[in-house]
């Protein structure tokens, strides 16, 4: 865990500008600067970064965030990658909470970025002497250009070539990183020889690992890196730091086998493919992708080999899905690959094969009705009983409502019954009161004009009085209230630090949406205390009157009474004599 302290910190020494340009090129407009939003199709820029406050926000799609965030949703990183690599940019070092063991882990990673890029630069520099290696690239009918693209390299033949790489080959960091092993004898040797090595990158540009794709009729074909402090297969994707913008402009990211055929997709005007490594799709690669994109498509094989893989990306798409996204599977021909196909084909008649990809609904309810007897009893209650762990996987929402629904046709029974048969919904007699949820009613105007002060100003917050506080310990002021005590001793001074410190918030959204009410507004902080002040007595206003009305009503005329008479009093003439109070 990061402490709230460091990230704040961490905001205040990054530029959002510097950020986003980097990925998103920005021109200035005003106290702000904008370009087309990176997260939807336009024309016209509506994508604005403030300086001053320090997020962005897309007028046309909603799209809005800290210097965190665009890393999140634009990278694809991870909450704490995100973190890391704006911490890497500005000099600090992330003080996370963790054991001996992962700080250990996370010290030998920083070391072993260093060591496999300059195996990666080995391996490159390595190619053009390698005429065996060009010849078969060629083959693959790949160029020079896409070669360099993805940093292809060469590992010579010989047993212990990374040698001449460095100068300690008995390093024991080499065998950490999976670049060399040692055999009975105690005698080390190259992992990678004679092989074509596709250098796997993180979303960072870190070299992380290789894969490497034997010349001559070698087994393994494909050989991978390990697993080491810095790469885990069921986390990385090959191709995806390369593809990321394509992926943004297609609106999808497919998924296929091999290092080739990204690099042949690629080498073919589809740069929008990616591929696991050496291990089945996980759930994480799936939230990965769907952070970069609304849809996934799946390429494989259309054996018998391919539908079960297709089948366990089926699994570990459902939990990650929701209303918007969507997952597809593309079985090609018999004796096809993307890479053979796409070279044999082209572009347009590979895309043409995508768009006709079947529907993640399609290809789970006729699998579920191929593996069973759809016509007796004993088949229907099969394909219900198998059915029951993907739909419990699924989030609630419109997909799995139709979901159900379909099944339940299949299977000749009422959504109702298979929604109860796959614990779905309580059964009869069962039922619990539903859990607490925050008000889903808009807040009030007067709320919604002090978020946007706080919002705007946060420092504002620490100059509030216990009388005022009391005042927001109303129902409909619950999110004014809570983010008044996120804010407090916070430190938090731009609307991107109140951002991290209320993203655990169940009024984040709302947070957020106000921020982008507030983009265009310039930061003025005598004008903000004034309406903070004149907010505060139009509550208080409102809160007397109440009360006095209600005492009124009951016909009490006491020492209570009088007293809530003066003050309505000096809240009406404070009004009056000009002061910033919206009564």
């Amino acid at each position: 865990m990061i402490p709230q302290s460091f990230i704040q910190e961490l905001l205040g020494r990054v530029d959002i500008v510097d950020v986003v340009d980097r990925h998103v090129k920005l021109k200035r407009a005003g106290a702000n600067y904008v370009a087309c939003c990176p997260f939807h199709s336009e024309k016209t820029p509506s994508f604005t970064v403030s300086q001053t406050k320090q997020f962005y926000h897309c007028f046309g799609c909603g799209a809005h965030g800290t210097a965190v965030g665009f890393l999140m949703d634009y990278g694809g990183m991870g909450f704490v990658e995100a973190v890391k690599d704006l911490a890497q940019g500005a000099g600090l070092k992330v003080p996370e909470v963790r054991s001996e063991q992962a700080r250990r882990r996370a010290e030998a990673g920083e070391d072993l970025y260093g060591v496999l890029l300059r195996t990666a630069q080995f391996y490159r520099s390595r190619l053009k002497d390698a005429p065996r290696a060009i010849a078969y690239l060629k083959q693959r009918g790949l160029s020079g250009e896409i070669a360099k693209r993805f940093g292809i390299g060469y590992a010579p033949g010989e047993w212990q070539n990374l040698a001449a790489a460095f100068g300690e080959y008995d390093s024991p960091m080499l065998v950490t990183a999976g670049l060399t092993k040692q055999n009975d004898e105690g005698k080390r040797y190259d992992v990678f020889r004679d092989r074509i090595v596709f250098p796997i990158v993180d979303v960072r540009g870190n070299v992380i690992g290789f894969g490497g794709r034997v010349l001559g009729d070698g087994e393994p074909k494909y050989l991978n890196s390990p697993e080491t402090p810095v790469f885990e297969k069921g986390r990385e994707l090959y191709g995806l730091y390369q593809a990321r913008r394509a992926i943004r402009e297609a609106g999808r990211a497919i998924v296929v086998e091999g290092y080739l055929d990204v690099v042949a997709l690629a080498q073919h005007g589809v740069q929008y493919a990616v591929a696991t490594l050496g291990t089945a799709t996980t759930p994480l690669h799936v939230q990965k992708l769907l952070r970069q994109s609304d849809e996934i498509v799946f390429c494989f094989d259309g054996d018998a080999a391919g539908r079960r893989a297709a089948w366990r990306a089926l699994e570990n798409s459902l939990g990650q899905l929701t209303d918007g996204k969507q997952v597809r599977f593309l079985f090609l021909p018999e004796g096809e690959d993307p890479d053979t196909y796409v070279r044999k084909h082209g572009k347009a008649a590979f895309e043409k094969l995508l768009d006709r990809a079947v529907p993640l609904s399609r290809f789970l309810l006729d699998e579920l009705g191929g593996r069973a007897d759809l016509s007796t009893a004993e088949g229907r209650a099969k394909c219900v009983h198998e059915g029951r762990p993907l739909l419990r996987q699924m989030q609630v929402g419109a997909l799995r409502m139709q979901l159900t629904r379909e099944l339940a046709e299949r299977c000749r029974l009422s959504p109702e019954e298979v929604e109860q048969l796959c614990g779905l919904t309580p059964a009869p007699g069962k039922t619990r009161a539903p859990e607490a949820r925050p008000p889903r009613t808009p807040p009030p105007p007067l709320a919604r004009m002090l978020l946007r002060l706080f919002v705007s100003s946060p420092a504002l917050a620490e100059q509030l009085s216990r009388e005022q506080r009391a005042l927001l310990d109303l129902p409909e002021f619950a999110p004014v209230a809570e983010l008044v005590d996120a804010l407090r001793g916070s430190g938090t001074t731009t609307p991107a630090m109140l951002f991290e410190a209320t993203r655990e918030s169940q009024y984040a959204g709302l947070y957020q949406d106000v921020a982008g009410e507030t983009l265009a507004g310039p930061a003025d902080g005598e004008s903000a205390q004034a309406d903070l002040a004149g907010a505060f007595k139009k509550l208080e206003h409102d809160r007397v009157k109440k009360e006095f009305e209600q005492l009124t009503a009951d016909g009490v005329r006491n020492e209570r009474y009088q007293e809530l008479s003066r003050r309505l009093a000096e809240l009406k003439g404070a009004a009056e004599s000009g002061a910033r109070t919206p009564l």
